[in-house]
C-alpha cells in the first residue's frame, strides 16, 4: 500500500495558481515527488507558456513528518523545509515570493519530500505561486 496523497489545483489563472496538497502516510514517505508541473499550467493571456513558479504564501500543517519542498534542477535545491509536528503560514509577498535559484538543469517544478514519515502521519499544504513566463 503507498501513502494516500492528493494534489489539487484551486485556481490556474494567469499571474497566479494555488495548490492543495494532503497525504496520510503509510509510511512509505515521499522522495523528490513533483507536486506543481510548471508545464501543465494555463498559459498567460498572451499564450505564453508557464516556465516557473515564484512561491508566494505557504500555509501548512505537519503531524508526525516534515516536508521539504525543492526546485527541480539537475541538482535539486531546498526552496523550505517545513518541521514535523508544526502549523503556521508564511507570506513572501513583500518581495514578490520566494524565487527559484536552483540553477543549471531547472524546469520550473516543485518537487515534494516527506522526513520521517510513519503510518498514519499527514502533511496539508496550501501554496500560493506567482507564474513566470518566457514569451514564444
Amino acid at each position: 500500500m503507498a501513502d494516500s496523497v492528493n494534489v489539487s489545483t484551486i485556481i490556474d489563472g494567469p499571474r497566479k495558481a494555488v495548490f492543495y496538497l494532503t497525504n496520510v502516510s503509510d509510511s512509505t514517505g515521499e522522495s523528490a515527488v513533483t507536486k506543481i508541473d510548471v508545464s501543465a499550467l494555463s498559459n498567460s493571456a498572451d499564450g505564453d507558456a508557464c516556465t516557473g513558479v515564484r512561491i508566494e504564501r505557504l500555509s501548512f500543517s505537519t503531524v508526525g513528518m516534515g516536508v521539504q519542498l525543492l526546485w527541480d534542477a539537475t541538482t535539486n535545491r531546498l526552496a523550505i523545509e517545513l518541521p514535523a509536528n508544526y502549523s503556521d503560514s508564511f507570506d513572501f509577498s513583500e518581495f514578490s515570493g520566494l524565487p527559484n535559484y536552483s540553477g543549471s538543469g531547472k524546469n520550473g517544478d516543485v518537487l515534494l519530500t516527506t522526513v520521517g514519515a510513519g503510518s498514519g502521519e499527514t502533511y496539508t499544504l496550501t501554496i500560493t505561486c506567482i507564474k513566470e513566463y518566457t514569451a514564444l
